[in-house]
């Protein structure tokens, strides 16, 4: 920006809600602590300055997402400038991916038409980014085009939605907020119902790469200060499995392991309130594929009614996650 300000600043204040100013500068601060790893302070304070103007465009001039939002790469490269924020964050030394064997069953899937869905745990805002990233010397494609589905968080935070702008999303309200306010639970259910019709056509075009967390949120501390992955909700397993059984195509399910806290940890608490503190970590990043999943037939499923078998099916794939989880942590 042309403004006069000191090398300190990000950007001039008064351009943001002091609110957002003061989140935004701890998180400017903890920034340039992270990647000097990687980069100049020169260079990350002009990342930060973008990310600040791309702010101030969003509360100025609120992007408002649809069900389905494919990346925005013109005439600003948002799927680039989040790329471009995040890669100084990574260890690349200490990063890894396992079960690129299941990734190359993965792609000839996709390339054959058929669908393949990610069932996985969430630990950070930047895992779509780290996703991509981790995936970039292997599949590139394939990280750069997963639809993640979004939730409510993601795509109405300003400091979220310049992220969120780069990426292909499904956007649906999850069970934790579809209540919050009260006066808009109608209309976030119609938004849902949209999301999943959308989500039926692409299924039913085929070639589609999915990730959701059937958890609804971010992976947390226990009392113990140990992270861990958050239960699976068998409701959402079961809606996305009746969805994947009337496309027109056949789509594969893969349980998927996330090691990615440390690097951007969510709040103790879930907050419903916008504007949360935000603490990055130059640190390594991980995770794991894991074998395909039938969903009919698996251990536990045996002589079960449907709704045990429901609650079952949710079970194992949340312990197939959390056996990845720990094997990469160990």
């Amino acid at each position: 920006m042309k403004n006069s300000k000191s090398k300190e600043d990000f950007l001039p204040k008064g351009l943001l809600p002091e609110k957002h100013y003061l989140i935004l500068q701890g998180f400017f601060s903890e920034y340039k602590k992270a990647v000097s790893h990687t980069i100049s302070e020169e260079e990350a304070t002009q990342i930060f300055r973008t990310l600040g103007e791309l702010i101030v465009k969003q509360i100025n001039d609120p992007y408002v997402f649809p069900p389905y939002h494919q990346k925005v790469r013109k005439p600003f490269d948002y799927y680039a400038f989040g790329l471009h924020f995040a890669r100084p964050l990574f260890d690349k030394s200490k990063s890894k991916v396992e079960g690129l064997k299941h990734v190359k069953d993965i792609v000839k899937a996709l390339n054959a038409k058929e669908n393949v869905i990610f069932l996985a745990n969430h630990q950070s805002e930047l895992d779509p980014l780290i996703i991509d990233y981790l995936l970039q010397d292997s599949y590139p494609e394939l990280g750069a085009n997963i639809i993640h589905v979004a939730g409510e968080r993601v795509i109405t935070d300003p400091a979220a939605v310049p992220f969120s702008l780069g990426r292909d999303l499904l956007c649906i309200y999850s069970k934790r907020y579809i209540d919050h306010p009260p006066a808009l639970k109608e209309k976030k259910q119609l938004h849902n119902k949209r999301t999943m019709t959308l989500m039926s056509e692409l299924l039913s075009e085929g070639g589609k790469a999915i990730y959701v967390a059937p958890s609804g949120g971010r992976d947390r501390k226990n009392a113990k200060g140990i992270v861990e992955v958050a239960p699976f909700d068998p409701q959402s397993i079961e809606m996305f499995y009746l969805m994947a059984k009337k496309a027109k195509r056949k789509t594969h399910f893969y349980p998927l392991a996330l090691d990615t806290y440390d690097i951007l940890p969510p709040p103790d608490t879930v907050q419903k309130e916008l504007g949360e503190k935000r603490n990055v970590t130059f640190t390594g990043v991980r995770m794991a594929f894991g074998p395909e999943v039938d969903m009919l037939h698996f251990s536990g499923s045996e002589g079960s009614d449907k709704i045990t078998l429901r609650q079952k099916r949710a079970e194992f794939i949340c312990n197939q996650v959390k056996k990845m989880y720990e094997h990469l942590i160990s």
